[in-house]
């Protein structure tokens, strides 16, 4: 099988490690024990064990953009084997495996999380509209990982608009690490990642394609599509708290008042 590490923990980021692994029809993807673990299935279908034992069938999308995905949670001390099932129209198993050592709050068991028990929400509107699906919430049993998508409802929107932050610790914010990764619809399109700290004055701009991926660990971090083009990124979060109080700066709060 192939996999494709894209970032890897202690040398871009502190907790989080992220790869991506493809598997052709019969192939098995094994996840052994060692750090708390969330495989994201991208696209295909997998036949499931978790510890040993008969977990059922996960996946079912063709691609990112056509709906929410089943995950497989991980504790620690859990192992699974994901073994890829064809489905006949050439969709092979693509997994994102992510991550992180264990924390201070206790993890929770090894399960499937299914598409449908997700949380699927529209943020914002206009053209900073997009859905929002969280896979593995801050209220979800885990112990350090919090993980979830975005899609943009329409393409050259706007996304984590009004920008905000989460890289100091305070009762309106924490400490948290990010990693995205990127599809863009049309695969030849691209999208502008803005990053801006104004703490410290550092602005700059990077253009995003499919299939990359960026650490995001100070600052504001807003991102839009270019025109004619849907965007989407999984979205991992992890730090010494495993809580979402997010910093938004206040120039643009206005933004999310309500219509007139």
């Amino acid at each position: 099988m192939n996999g494709t590490s894209l970032i890897r923990a202690g040398e871009q980021t502190k907790y989080i490690s992220l790869d991506l692994i493809a598997a052709q029809p019969e192939e098995t993807i094994e996840l052994e024990p060692g750090a708390e673990r969330l495989a994201v299935v991208l696209s295909g279908r997998a036949k499931v064990a978790l510890d040993g034992e008969d977990a059922g069938v996960v996946g079912g999308r063709a691609d990112v953009f056509e709906g929410p995905g089943d995950a497989v949670y991980l504790p620690p001390a859990s192992r699974a084997a994901l073994v890829a099932a064809g489905d006949g129209d050439g969709t092979n198993l693509t997994v994102a495996v992510i991550s992180a050592p264990s924390g201070p709050q206790q993890p929770g068991a090894a399960r499937i999380i299914p598409a449908a028990t997700q949380r699927e929400t529209v943020v914002g509107r206009d053209n900073w509209s997009r859905i929002v699906r969280n896979i593995l919430g801050p209220d979800d049993p885990a112990s350090r990982l919090i993980v979830g998508e975005t899609v943009h409802s329409g393409t050259g929107a706007w996304s984590s608009f009004p920008p905000h932050r989460h890289d100091r610790e305070s009762q309106d914010e924490t400490k948290l690490e990010e990693v995205y990764y990127y599809r863009v619809h049309p695969a030849n399109g691209f999208a502008v990642q803005v990053r801006y700290d104004t703490d410290t004055g550092r602005e700059d701009l990077n253009m995003v394609r499919d299939g990359d991926a960026a650490t995001i660990t100070s600052g504001f971090h807003p991102l839009v599509a270019a025109a004619g083009h849907d965007l989407y990124y999984l979205w991992i979060l992890a730090g010494e708290q495993r809580a979402m109080r997010v910093y938004i700066d206040p120039r643009y709060r206005w933004v999310n008042e309500p219509a007139q």
